[in-house]
């Protein structure tokens, strides 16, 4: 069953928490992080993305970005714009995107639940982002990136969850540059926490990593570097738990540089073999599993994967696995697409002209769009102990990083 525990957050005062709060680290680049937190010296992407406190061009994996992170979070603890809780507490985080709502519950979950598969995983970890993680964690002593989870929803916690959002006043409450609320309530009712931790205990068998593979992982590592010198704090790591009632995937679409000594007729041709390809005349967003938009030499193509062409077990059956085993391998040459620098990912968040652009601009030389994961295709693989291929899944709206640490110190 799963374990988790109230914890002491790092949060900002009241009147800096929407200066505070910004995107997830990893859904930015360097330079887009620089353009946002300019002129925003509260921004926490001084933190997280802190190679924006140093010159253009330095190196994002090297000691002075982790250190800077370090002395910016310290600097922001020192101008008390952030501060530690009293004691240790629960916090509701509801987000709503164009009308739509959904609300978490931000905890600490066990490193020992991680390690014993009770949180359970869809996705392996990039060697190289996993030691971004591990450094950042290490140097800073602070879990800034939330790692989402999901739970089969269960009525028992529903019931507690918005009984405190109706009676009680939120803590925070802003809409973000992007349209999305946020709002956060702190549960610091001792009888209430017992509940909600018990409930969790007796009724959860397992969570699910949703988002944030690279976080755990990582969060996981440090604890047992640290060893015997971990403090308690180490022993958990910053989640946010959803039921699955509430989630909404989007897709998590593929680019890749070059055509593998392929001319755009070849690619064609080989294509043929598994699916039905029609030229369309727009951006095409896929409308159905098994059915894949492509961008080539300035034209866009539906693709349909062909009956017969995939095997329908677990895996088999994914769209992100049909792409890369009858086109990305074996036609484009990519080999493990978690350590292939020639294939990158991008979130269905950024929209089919994100695809374009890659494309269009040299950068790369052709782009995928494919039809998203659901949650219950997660939940069965996980569940089964297999894994999906990297970047499946693209859950929105994301949690804005800052708003809630986990120091581990």
């Amino acid at each position: 069953m799963a374990q988790i525990a109230p914890f002491k957050a790092l949060r900002p005062q009241a009147p800096f928490a929407k200066q505070v709060a910004s995107r997830p680290y990893d859904v930015l680049n360097s330079s887009e992080a620089r353009v946002e937190a300019q002129g925003n010296p509260n921004s926490f992407l001084h933190v997280t993305k802190s190679e924006i406190s140093l010159p253009e061009g330095i190196d994002i994996h090297t000691t002075p970005v982790y250190e800077a992170a370090k002395q910016n979070l310290e600097a922001f603890i020192k101008r008390e714009v952030l501060f530690r809780e009293s004691k240790p507490c629960y916090y509701i985080y509801q987000l709503i995107m164009n009308g739509r709502s959904q609300t978490g519950l931000v905890c600490g979950s066990s490193v020992t639940d991680y390690e014993n598969n009770i949180i359970k995983k869809h996705e392996f970890t990039r060697p190289e982002k996993e030691q971004d993680r591990i450094n950042h964690i290490a140097t800073t002593k602070a879990q800034t990136g939330n790692v989402f989870l999901a739970y089969r929803a269960l009525t028992t916690i529903d019931t507690i969850i918005e009984h405190w959002k109706q009676h009680k006043t939120a803590v925070y409450d802003f809409v973000a540059d992007d349209n999305i609320q946020h709002t956060i309530w702190v549960v610091n009712d001792d009888a209430v926490i017992a509940q909600i931790t018990d409930a969790f205990a007796t009724q959860v068998p397992y969570t699910y990593i949703a988002d944030g593979h690279h976080r755990a992982a990582s969060a996981a590592k440090v604890k047992n570097a640290l060893g015997n010198q971990a403090a308690a704090g180490a022993n958990y790591f910053l989640t946010t738990l959803f039921p699955s009632n509430q989630l909404y995937i989007m897709d998590y679409n593929r680019v890749v540089k070059d055509l593998n000594g392929h001319t755009p007729a070849t690619i064609l041709e080989a294509l043929a073999t598994h699916f039905t390809v029609r030229e369309a005349s727009e951006a095409v967003k896929p409308n159905n599993l098994h059915e894949f938009g492509m961008y080539l030499a300035n034209k866009w193509y539906r693709l349909t994967a062909n009956e017969g062409s995939y095997s329908n077990d677990p895996i088999g059956v994914l769209d992100v696995t049909i792409l890369q085993e009858k086109i990305l391998t074996p036609i484009l040459g990519v080999g493990d697409p978690r350590t292939d620098k020639r294939i990158d990912f991008v979130g269905g968040i950024r929209g089919l002209g994100e695809l374009e652009k890659r494309v269009n601009s040299g950068d790369m030389a052709i782009a995928f769009s494919l039809y998203p994961v659901s949650i219950e295709q997660l939940f069965d693989i996980a569940d089964s102990g297999n894994v999906m291929p990297p970047k499946s899944t693209w859950f929105e709206p994301k949690l804005r990083d800052g708003l809630l640490t986990h120091l581990i110190d």
